[in-house]
Parts: structure tokens; C-alpha cells; sequence
């Protein structure tokens, strides 16, 4: 899919796959094994290949069982490169973005690489929606120096 269509959930995966890791793979065979502990939001019976990762809560899941959940605060100082952020957009929409290197214009706020309907943008909204989640994955630590960043 062309990097200026898509969802939120394909930011994160361009960007782990930049890194090497492929997380459409890693989530469904996850799923595969604990299909029990996903959320079964859209009726499947099954795992699915093709739309597994791009389902915001199942990321979150995901990242909860294999990264390192950090609290969710209102602090921006808590907030680092390269960590996955899940905010609520009300009426049970999720969505997810990553943490850039980059500050917001007063500096107090990293901006936030992310896709909320034209394609991904590096914006400062991170306490635009309620947080839900805040995790760490290993392989975006370098995040600050990303491509996927800019």
C-alpha cells in the first residue's frame, strides 16, 4: 500500500519494517497461538492474515504481551522517541501512533508520526484524544532518527 494511503496501523508497521521487524507476521502468529486474548470486536472465529495488524486493538494487545507497557500520563516528559501511543477518538475507535524525535513548536511536546485520514503526518497531538496505552518495543529506540519520523 502507497505510504500516503492506509490507517493508523500502518504507520507502525512501516516503521518496524524499516526496522527490520515485520509485525504483520509477529501479530498473526501471535494470534495464531492465543487467539483467546485478542478482542473479538469484528466477529472472527479465527486469526486473519491480511487484517490482523492493522486493527489498532490488537496492536495494543500485542504490544502489551511483547513490549514494555509504560504508564499513560499527562506529562509530556513521559513521552519518548520511538514509543507506541493508543488514544481513544470516542465511540470505540481507537488509534495509534509513534512518538518522533521531533518537538512541537514551544518545545514542551514531541510530535506524534501518525495517520488519521490523509496519510501519515507529523503532528503535535499527543494530548489531542484520551490516551489508552503507551508501550515500548525495542526495535524503534533509534526512532529519533527515522525516516519514518520526518
Amino acid at each position: 500500500m502507497p505510504a500516503d494511503r492506509g490507517v493508523c496501523t500502518d504507520v507502525v508497521i512501516r516503521a518496524y519494517r524499516k526496522a527490520g521487524i515485520d509485525l504483520q507476521k509477529e501479530v498473526h502468529e501471535d494470534m495464531l497461538a492465543n487467539f483467546d486474548k485478542y478482542p473479538k470486536l469484528w466477529g472472527l472465529s479465527r486469526p486473519d492474515a491480511n487484517t490482523d495488524h492493522r486493527r489498532a486493538p490488537n496492536l495494543m494487545i500485542y504490544f502489551a504481551r511483547h513490549g514494555s507497557p509504560k504508564p499513560v500520563s499527562l506529562r509530556a516528559e513521559d513521552y519518548a522517541p520511538g514509543e507506541i501511543v493508543f488514544r481513544s477518538l470516542g465511540g470505540g475507535v481507537m488509534h495509534v501512533g509513534i512518538v518522533s524525535g521531533k518537538r512541537s513548536a514551544d518545545g514542551e511536546r514531541y510530535l506524534i508520526v501518525h495517520n488519521i485520514g490523509s496519510g501519515q503526518v507529523l503532528e503535535d497531538c499527543l494530548f489531542r484524544y484520551k490516551i489508552t496505552g503507551h508501550y515500548i518495543y525495542p526495535a524503534l529506540s533509534g526512532f529519533a532518527s527515522s525516516p519514518a519520523s520526518r
